[in-house]
């Protein structure tokens, strides 16, 4: 299997795991069946990728204005698309998807230290001194 392929595999697992730990921990997050958060996490993950950067270079000036903060705001509209585009992923609102888009990422974050290939690539990194 291809490097690329096995590390898009690995993020739309990390995903699905996310939004699959987020439905329980959140009320107001429900998929109908495994399939919706499989193509949630698939969808999100593809937006997160397109759409997501389009809208922060767009909203650059209010990112600034806020000191970063729009960016959550960002994040949350993103899980919104999603939950719009995928009809067995229910979302209750807007406060939900913002506290969820802030969970997936932490949650996602320290699942890829937990990796081998990643949590040793960081250690590596952090240890190697430029001269």
């Amino acid at each position: 299997m291809s490097p690329a392929l096995s590390d898009f595999l690995i993020h739309w697992a990390i995903m699905s795991l996310s939004l699959w730990v987020a439905s329980f921990i959140f009320k107001g997050v429900k998929f109908s069946s495994r399939s919706s958060l499989f193509i949630s996490a698939l969808l999100l993950g593809f937006v997160n990728a397109i759409i997501r950067p389009i809208m922060l270079v767009l909203t650059f000036p209010l990112t600034l204005l806020t000191l970063g903060f729009f960016i959550l705001i960002v994040n949350a509209l993103m899980i919104m698309l999603v939950a719009k585009l995928v009809s067995g992923f229910k979302l209750s609102g807007f406060w939900t998807a913002f506290f969820v888009s802030i969970f997936i990422a932490i949650f996602g974050f320290c699942i890829e230290l937990l990796l081998p290939s990643q949590g040793i690539a960081v250690i590596q990194h952090t240890n190697t001194i430029s001269v």
